[in-house]
């Protein structure tokens, strides 16, 4: 190759890196949980967000340290995705001069003797990032000979424990609990808004803490066609290029259009297909082109299209695609709205977003529900549980 072809090239390549630079700086998404590959690291130290990188990285967050050094021109669309994502603005984050060892005995002095100092957990274990909390419990085993989730279920109790112990758990661990337990809001939940290579970890992590695979646990706790969009997700093939189309936009939002509401019944496998390809920002612009086709919004038609389980997944990820900050602030109203309250989805939000954007979520629930987040867990929650619950979203007791 002569020398002139190769400054061409590379200037064709750095203006398709500008360009998905552009397409993601103006997008909200930050698709998936925020936490890198398990291999990564020891397996008493899953769960690190990528928050712990951002010293390391100043100019967003990535899971391949590796690529940051190359050249715009050398890099691939893929590695461009990872070093370009927009900031969240997360409740719980790293603690500067962090020291495992002193935050250890501080959870030993509030559990030690008579009584439990409840207030002294929650300062630890609510304002620890769960990458400092994994470290935070070596400490405390190695210092004390103690499990550290062990003494915590001995001195705590109900909905104010399960924070606590979500919280300490490695973060994949965590998650491959609430998928194993089947639960429908759960399911679509995390696997509607995972990302690839979050849905290959989970995998890993799944199969060696439960000696099964993802998808065996899946297919028995789902049927129909909610056992088919499961299937569909759990095999991570989304594209996620960010790169988006219009004509292919419209070709999609046709597609949906004559596949339910210019057919008697539905052909729920094209809903499944087009929702579990495009990739977030493709399916932004699928609903758009659809609602101008339509003049109806594709979350009407998928309410009049579809019932139960598969309702909600298939709205879960329209809604997430549109507004990922929007999608939960809904989850945690759900989760607490008429009479009774929803506790392990209250949980499983703020443990999940703290350190991801639950200050985003905050001012979308105002937005939505006219009322803040914190007059709805005081309503809901009472005691230890609603301090803690309110520390992970910022409102510091």
């Amino acid at each position: 190759m002569y020398p002139n072809q190769n400054v061409s090239m590379i200037g064709k390549k750095y203006k398709k890196f500008i360009t998905l630079k552009k397409i993601i700086e103006n997008s909200n998404q930050q698709p998936g949980y925020g936490y890198p590959p398990p291999q990564q690291m020891p397996m008493a130290q899953i769960g690190m967000p990528l928050q712990m990188h951002q010293q390391q990285f100043p100019m967003g967050f990535m899971q391949q340290p590796m690529s940051y050094q190359q050249m715009p021109g050398q890099m691939n669309m893929r590695m461009a995705q990872q070093f370009f994502v927009k900031k969240t603005r997360p409740t719980v984050k790293p603690v500067e001069n962090f020291d495992a060892s002193a935050d250890a005995a501080i959870l030993r002095k509030a559990m030690k003797g008579i009584g439990t100092d409840e207030k002294a957990l929650i300062s630890v274990i609510c304002c620890r990032p769960n990458y400092q909390l994994i470290e935070i419990a070596k400490a405390f085993k190695t210092s004390y000979g103690k499990d550290l989730i062990d003494n915590v279920k001995s001195e705590t109790s109900n909905n104010f424990q399960k924070v606590l112990i979500a919280l300490i758990k490695p973060r994949w661990e965590f998650i491959c609990e609430e998928l194993q337990k089947g639960d429908a809001e759960a399911l679509y939940e995390i696997m509607c808004t995972l990302t690839n290579e979050e849905i290959r970890q989970i995998k890993n992590v799944f199969q060696m803490k439960y000696k099964s695979d993802l998808e065996s646990t899946l297919k028995k706790s789902t049927s129909g066609y909610m056992k088919r969009l499961m299937i569909s997700l759990s095999s991570g093939g989304r594209d996620e290029s960010m790169h988006t189309d219009i004509e292919k936009a419209r070709t999609d939002a046709l597609a949906l259009k004559k596949a339910g509401v210019d057919r008697l019944g539905t052909d729920e496998a094209e809903f499944i297909r087009v929702l579990c390809l495009r990739n977030f920002e493709q399916l932004k612009l699928v609903c758009q082109e659809y609602e101008k086709l339509r003049g109806k919004s594709l979350e009407k038609d998928i309410k009049s299209e579809f019932s139960g389980d598969i309702q909600d997944s298939l709205l879960a990820i329209v809604r997430y695609a549109n507004n990922q900050s929007a999608f939960f602030a809904k989850c945690l109203y759900k989760s607490m709205k008429g009479i009774g309250t929803n506790d392990s989805r209250l949980i499983r939000v703020c443990v999940l977003r703290a350190e991801i954007d639950m200050m985003d979520i905050k001012d979308e629930f105002l937005k939505i529900e006219g009322k803040t987040l914190k007059s709805f867990i005081e309503g809901d929650t009472s005691g230890d549980y609603r301090r803690a619950l309110l520390t992970l979203c910022g409102e510091l007791y």
